[in-house]
């Protein structure tokens, strides 16, 4: 009755007020008589109107910018999957994609189109928004400085730090004097054209450095935290340098620069003196999520943009300031975790590629079309390479730093990245660099961040010495190993059951080593290892509960799910146990096309489909990243379902092919060292007619008679399954039920598939 109730006062309602309109509209439209309301008649027909109205809606500045923002995400999440792949930062598959979208490429063979996209009015509006990006980036940067390590290691990373600065830097103007006349723009002095070839050449990219140190598992060495401290003093003191040689430009001679420079100083000291000490106070009282809320994130960014504007009207660029405002942060580890996140996501995601499409607009290598252009290139990234690396290197013998630590530091500390489109941007800003010279800097930037994995690898291999990723005494242990990897530690917790069950009563002949890994896109070096802490509680303490030994292992990785097989496939793993994964377009049409993820899209589902192999109707057994880590592994793989898994007293195990029958293993060690009732279902006959089957039930009985019972019956009942705690059933066989559309699917307990690699 409500329903109706309801049904007839909508219809009341909309029919009522909307015929009360027309009237107004018909009395309306009298009062128009002698107020000479003319109609334009363009001669054209309706759908010409049409579509002339659309051609402007296309043409409008909003909706330029934001067809330009779609398209940037989408090349930059495309190019930096591509370098992921490869073992490359990300951030270079995002330069490449801004210098694909600029006149390198695109703009040279598809002429039109670049007009149209980034139309020349267009471009304000877009490095506008790239500078705020920016800022926003500049200002995690500076929150991600763990200056208590600086504290600590402060001896031996400033000598090698500002060794890594000055030589390069040195060597930066002994190349500006040679290439000045050729290169220099007409009008500039050469002291402020050798500065900044100087301070691009001794640039370090501090966060890109800090995620490939997660990434190799150097985070917790002497020679990670030597290195991430070297690159923060590298970052603070090349930021100064940057103001100082801002400043002299700007001024245009370094006696002028002296008054910005004072001012500077004056600003750095309010900011240490005055503005930390109140927000230190501010973030010790709001260091919670709950109680951080919007008036005290306002104070925050209110100083983040007061702090960019002093800086910008000083003299020094906005970008000093952002920087300064995140160094003063409350050092509090979860204010900043938690602030961070409030930050990044817009920055890293949405703005910042802007800047690197931007960057890539100025970019022309079209420019550098004759083979002394390209020696002159060559020459600038060997003195690139030379004064950062080797000069790194030597410092770091200098101090003590074994040869293998020294080249280490030195490869690392030779990787620029976005940091070094940072300076170079800002030195065309402000006229100093012609687009030649431009092209060639930012060429350096990409060689040189590229090398730096290469670099690591061919040191290591030097050395005899390659990374390992599995720990010797995991590595060593002949038992009987399960590897468990987790992301939430509610399904880590489930998966731990899972393999105590399996392994309760082999005590000493057993292990369980507990993995997980966290993306390097993520994560910031600083809260490493309370992360790592807090991920692992709760899995520690079920280990407690349940009294069983469990070794832990966690990394930051570049490709996870690539990772996750070949730890267990270096790590001699017996079984591999996941928790499924769902994809948020999963089993939709636009997922199949389009490929989509949880990460938005994912280029390697597009790509096969575009090759034919992947079928777009095809219905999906697992998520992509179980299929990957499926096809990958070389051992055994338990992927659990989930459904309030808490314990393993009934379990339940159909066989539909004589290849299950490696289920009657797993069944027998859960009978072993679980006591579990195990129901062994033959489905299709498999059973009756396979000896080997049968005399390994017969097996079973003779040692547990009374925990494995056989059913031969066709339909199963509802009740019957809720009974069961779990569920085992081959990778084959779940496939096949999935493609069946098998009714008694949606009740099943918790499920544990199990692909056979042995």
């Amino acid at each position: 009755m409500k329903r109706y109730k309801n049904t007839l006062f909508y219809i009341g309602t909309i029919g009522g007020f909307g015929t009360l309109m027309y009237w107004f509209v018909v009395l309306g439209s009298k009062l128009e008589k002698d107020r000479n309301i003319v109609i334009p008649k363009t001669g054209k027909s309706q759908w010409q109107n049409f579509i002339d109205s659309i051609g402007y809606n296309l043409e409008h500045p909003l909706a330029i910018l934001l067809a330009q923002i779609v398209t940037i995400i989408f090349v930059a999440r495309f190019f930096g999957w591509v370098c992921k792949k490869i073992g490359q930062p990300t951030v270079i598959g995002e330069i490449i994609a801004g210098i694909v979208l600029g006149p390198s490429l695109i703009g040279m063979y598809f002429p039109e189109f670049s007009g149209a996209l980034f139309p020349t009015q267009s471009l304000g509006n877009l490095q506008f928004l790239s500078q705020i990006g920016l800022i926003l980036f500049m200002f995690v940067v500076g929150m991600e400085l763990d200056l208590k390590v600086m504290r600590n290691k402060a001896q031996e990373a400033v000598v090698i730090s500002h060794a890594s600065i000055v030589i390069p830097f040195a060597l930066g103007i002994g190349l500006a004097y040679f290439i000045y006349l050729h290169f220099a723009p007409m009008g500039v002095q050469f002291l402020s054209f050798g500065l900044f070839l100087g301070i691009a050449m001794s640039i370090t990219a501090f966060p890109v450095l800090a995620r490939i140190v997660q990434e190799r598992g150097l985070h917790k060495t002497r020679l990670g935290t030597i290195v991430i401290t070297c690159a923060a003093a590298d970052d603070i003191t090349a930021w100064s340098l940057l103001a100082a040689v801002i400043a002299i430009v700007k001024a245009g001679s370094f006696v002028s620069a002296l008054y910005i420079i004072g001012l500077a100083a004056a600003y750095v000291l309010i900011m240490i003196k005055v503005i930390r000490p109140f927000l230190k106070r501010v973030g010790d009282l709001h260091s919670t999520r709950e109680n951080l809320g919007k008036p005290i994130v306002a104070i925050f960014f209110l100083t983040l943009i007061i702090s960019s504007y002093a800086t910008e009207v000083i003299g020094i660029h906005a970008l000093f300031g952002a920087f300064m405002a995140g160094a003063i942060m409350p050092e509090n580890t979860k204010f900043r975790s938690i602030f961070i996140e409030k930050v990044e996501d817009v920055a890293l995601v949405l703005l910042l590629p802007l800047f690197f499409v931007f960057t890539g607009l100025r970019t022309e290598i079209g420019l550098l079309n004759d083979p002394y252009l390209w020696k002159v290139t060559g020459l600038i990234i060997l003195v690139a390479v030379v004064g950062k690396f080797i000069g790194s290197a030597l410092a770091a013998k200098f101090v003590g730093q074994s040869w293998k630590d020294s080249l280490t530091i030195g490869a690392l500390m030779n990787t620029r990245g976005l940091m070094e489109l940072v300076v170079l941007n800002i030195g065309y800003d402000l006229g100093v660099l012609t687009p030649e010279i431009f092209a060639m800097m930012v060429i350096m930037a990409l060689v040189t961040t590229f090398m730096t994995g290469p670099s690591l690898d061919f040191i290591n291999w030097v050395f005899k010495s390659k990374s390992v990723e599995v720990p010797q005494e995991i590595s060593e242990i002949s038992k009987y190993k399960i590897l468990i990897s987790f992301g939430n530690p509610d399904r880590g917790k489930s998966l731990l059951r899972l393999a105590n069950g399996l392994t309760k009563k082999m005590k000493d002949n057993a292990s369980i080593t507990a993995m997980h890994l966290t993306s390097s896109n993520e994560m910031h070096h600083y809260n490493a290892e309370e992360y790592e802490s807090e991920s692992f509680a709760p899995i520690i303490q079920e280990s407690k509960d349940l009294n069983q030994k469990i070794i832990t292992l966690y990394k930051a990785s570049n490709d996870i799910d690539a990772d996750i097989a070949e730890v267990a496939n270096k790590g001699n793993y017996d079984l591999l146990l996941i928790g499924v994964g769902q994809s948020i377009y999963e089993g939709s049409l636009l997922g199949k096309f389009l490929g989509f993820t949880t990460k938005i899209i994912n280029p390697e589902k597009l790509i096969n489909q575009v090759t034919g192999k992947e079928n777009l109707f095809e219905s999906s057994t697992f998520d992509d990243r179980t299929r990957t880590i499926l096809g990958k592994s070389d051992t055994s793989v338990g992927v659990l379902i989930d459904k309030g898994f808490s314990k393993i007293d009934q379990v339940f195990i159909p066989i539909f092919s004589e290849k299950d029958i490696y289920l009657l293993l797993f069944a027998q060690k859960l009978i072993k060292n679980s006591s579990s009732q195990i129901i062994i279902l033959d489905a299709v006959g498999q059973i009756k007619n396979n000896s080997e089957m049968r005399e390994l039930i017969r097996a079973i009985e003779q040692f547990a008679p009374n925990h494995i019972n056989l059913l031969n019956q066709r339909i199963i009942e509802k009740a019957f399954l809720k009974q069961n705690d779990l569920m085992i059933v081959s990778a084959n066989s779940w496939k096949k039920l999935i493609e069946s559309k098998s009714d008694w699917l949606s009740d099943v307990p918790s499920t544990l598939i199990l692909s056979d690699k042995n």
